[in-house]
């Protein structure tokens, strides 16, 4: 057993979930380090004297990942690792009473909206000097930036609203004085993230007004690369296609969950579209942008989605050819419209759907993948591991989507870009070799 004399005064703030996640726990990080804290990210060590969990509570495996690692940390508590333990984030939000009763020895729960009250529970105070301001913890030349906080559709499989309440934009101005911040430390890839982006400014500006920053972030000195994650295709803003046609900057990337390709399920989700209408949008996007990689995410396995209806996904994917794609078993998340109807569809079922549909995609994004051998294209690299320095294209997105591997025998700076010809092709992996000019 370790004794206090033996550890470092630090916090160690663990982050589960999503980028949005990510984003609380930087704000966190650099409130604490205002007030003089010293702080680390997911460290290995349990030789911090108080642990922070950012937690999940999406779907079920987030939940599970969430409670095992708060379980962790409170045997870690009990053994005498760590003095303390507070947990926030969307999963204790939404389950702190009922957690706090199965897992007595955390010190306290906070909701995803309660910063100022985690930061007095610590002693430290809210520094006002420091919105906008963010220490991060990815590689410095790419950062998320958070639009808005928090969703206004109705989906009837999502929990999201009742952890993150209801749509709220950030200002223009305050989003702007953030990314002029992370261009002067290095960063050159800002990733547009919310809830649901095209939503943005409807609540201060009274109008869609995602277009109007995309354009202003665009003149931001020292960013290159500007990617938008997490569209709603229902009352898409088209007048974001043309800035993204016009404007260098703006990466050829659009990432839009549609969920199903069955209009009947389409409607059971309450997404306010059918599947005519989204092939009718994807058709004018491809237009609009020439060369834009589509990236979508679908869930198998909502009630009522028989073998027929699954089949009408299954031809969507196949005919539409997305550049992207991931799969999400449906999660019966109590308190949301889905809950009210039965979970009709079994495990092993929602599995063999969910693997049907990779095993498509797989097949459509090798053929895609082999299409660009030969062809030379700009990348950023985020990494060198295993003997190859790794990056992405404009195409692409960290950690969730393809990744350029160029041998290490070459040298290009991390965080920096290069030019390089592909000359190989897998489902998910492109390998290339450097233009030298």
């Amino acid at each position: 057993m370790k004794t206090k004399g033996t550890r470092t005064n630090k916090v160690n703030i663990v982050t589960l979930g999503c980028s949005k996640n990510l984003v609380d726990s930087e704000v966190l990080y650099t409130q604490l380090k205002g007030n003089g804290y010293e702080v680390a990210h997911e460290s290995k060590k349990d030789n911090s004297e108080i642990v922070v969990i950012n937690t999940c509570g999406f779907i079920d495996g987030a939940k599970e990942e969430s409670i095992e690692t708060i379980l962790r940390y409170a045997d870690a508590k009990e053994r005498g690792m760590v003095d303390k333990v507070y947990v926030t984030g969307c999963l204790s939000h939404r389950y702190k009473d009922e957690l706090a009763v199965e897992i007595p020895n955390v010190d306290a729960w906070f909701g995803t909206n309660e910063l100022p009250r985690l930061l007095k529970t610590l002693k430290a105070d809210y520094k006002h000097e420091l919105v906008g301001e963010r220490l991060l913890t990815t590689p410095a030349h790419y950062a998320y930036l958070k639009i808005a906080e928090g969703c206004d559709r109705p989906c009837s499989f999502c929990a999201i609203p009742l952890m993150r309440g209801g749509h709220v934009s950030r200002p223009m101005d305050e989003l702007l004085t953030e990314a002029r911040s992370l261009a002067k430390r290095g960063t050159k890839e800002l990733i547009l993230i919310a809830q649901d982006l095209t939503y943005y400014g409807l609540d201060i500006y009274k109008k869609r007004n995602l277009a109007d920053l995309m354009n202003q972030l665009a003149h931001v000195e020292g960013i290159d690369w500007i990617r938008l994650q997490y569209a709603y295709p229902s009352g898409f803003p088209l007048d974001v296609l043309d800035v993204m046609r016009e404007r260098p900057t703006i990466c050829k990337y659009l990432d839009m969950p549609l969920q199903t390709g069955s209009t009947e399920i389409l409607k059971a989700m309450r997404r306010g579209i059918t599947r005519e209408k989204t092939e009718a949008l994807i058709e004018t996007i491809r237009e609009k942008v020439p060369g834009i990689a589509l990236r979508t995410t679908l869930i198998v396995g909502h009630p009522g989605e028989t073998e027929e209806l699954f089949e009408e996904t299954y031809e969507f994917v196949e005919k539409m050819r997305f550049e992207r794609l991931g799969v999400f078993q449906y999660s019966h998340e109590e308190n949301t419209y889905s809950h009210t109807m039965a979970d009709d569809v079994p495990a092993e079922v929602k599995q063999e759907r969910a693997d049907a549909i990779m095993e498509l995609q797989q097949g459509i994004s090798l053929e895609l993948n082999q299409q660009k051998i030969g062809k030379t294209c700009k990348v950023l690299f985020d990494r060198k591991e295993g003997g190859y320095f790794i990056g992405r294209t404009e195409s692409d997105s960290p950690e969730v989507d393809n990744e350029v591997l160029l041998s290490a025998s070459n040298y290009v700076r991390l965080g920096d870009f290069a030019n390089v010809r592909i000359t190989d092709a897998q489902e998910f992996d492109l390998y290339a070799e450097l233009v030298v000019e």
